[in-house]
């Protein structure tokens, strides 16, 4: 196992919740990286199974660090900047491959390696025993050194956490269950990820008619918002209707079809059904991607 390369186990967005079940911690803004350690030598692999020890210099004393004879922990590479994590700087370190420029930035924008949970340690696997037992064997190995951090967490009171985590300007925070096992590459609702999540008044510009249970009703919707008299196409929203949300939409839009799209498009847009855009919802959504789509986004009720 020390030689794999394994896929890191992945979360399901939530809102915020409090429960007995669960602890949570911190949603660090960095790199998602699993550190091996193995006769007293240091593998560092990303989230794409890469190997990318060389790119940071400053990890190097880890294994001397960690008291385990070998281990495999799964954790975050951060830059920490006044105690939070600034993706923006890491991002200079992981564009860089030459290795001159790997040195000057490791030192110039050294970065720490995160910690909050243990697969394996001293020639034994634990990715069945419950997450609270990893969390305490974790502890017990952790060494002091500027380039290795536990994650911390608390238990139950999750609203208030994430509460005081957005008001620190922090990415969000983590819920897991404490009986939870590691599972290797599954995205699990063992784990949540909790993240503020945005608003946006939009029109509704098109839809999708539905299938199986939304059979002869609107499927999804295609939103658009309107900044300084320009369009912007924010993709499709498929989740939070109500059946009677569905029922009241459904004449209304069939009744605004229009040819063609009243917003530019980056890129073809299968199966929409265009409509004129006088009807208003309000979309809360985690985040903006790349070409402007809300990701995850949730319909929250009709604009009057």
């Amino acid at each position: 196992m020390l030689d794999d390369k394994i896929a890191p186990m992945l979360a399901y967005a939530a809102r915020p919740f409090d429960s007995p079940r669960h602890l949570f911690e911190i949603k660090w803004d960095g790199a998602r990286c699993l550190l091996f350690v193995k006769d007293g030598k240091l593998r560092l692999q990303n989230r794409r199974l890469d190997d990318i020890t060389y790119r940071y210099p400053e990890m190097a004393s880890l294994p001397r660090k960690l008291k385990a004879r070998n281990a495999i922990l799964d954790g975050e590479l951060v830059v920490l900047s006044q105690g939070r994590s600034v993706f923006a700087k890491l991002q200079q370190r992981e564009q860089i491959t030459d290795p001159l420029k790997i040195r000057l930035l490791s030192r110039r924008l050294p970065a720490a390696y995160v910690a909050f949970d243990l697969l394996y340690l001293n020639d034994r696997e634990y990715l069945r025993v419950p997450l609270m037992e990893r969390k305490r064997l974790l502890e017990s190995i952790m060494g002091e050194s500027p380039y290795l951090v536990e994650s911390r967490f608390i238990l139950e009171k999750g609203r208030a956490f994430f509460k005081e985590a957005v008001a620190q300007g922090l990415e969000g925070i983590m819920a897991k269950a404490l009986d939870s096992p590691y599972l290797i590459g599954v995205r699990s609702r063992h784990w949540l990820k909790i993240k503020p999540r945005g608003q946006a008044e939009c029109y509704i510009v098109g839809y999708r008619e539905g299938r199986g249970a939304r059979q002869g009703l609107v499927g999804s919707l295609g939103v658009a918002t309107r900044e300084a008299g320009t369009w912007r196409y924010r993709g499709r929203v498929g989740t939070g209707f109500s059946e009677a949300d569905l029922a009241a939409l459904t004449p209304r839009l069939q009744r605004l079809k229009t040819e063609a799209p009243v917003v530019p498009l980056t890129a073809p847009v299968k199966g929409m059904v265009w409509v004129r855009p006088e009807l208003r919802c309000r979309v809360s959504f985690h985040e903006e991607t790349a070409r402007g789509h809300f990701r995850a986004p949730v319909f929250e009720g009709m604009l009057e």
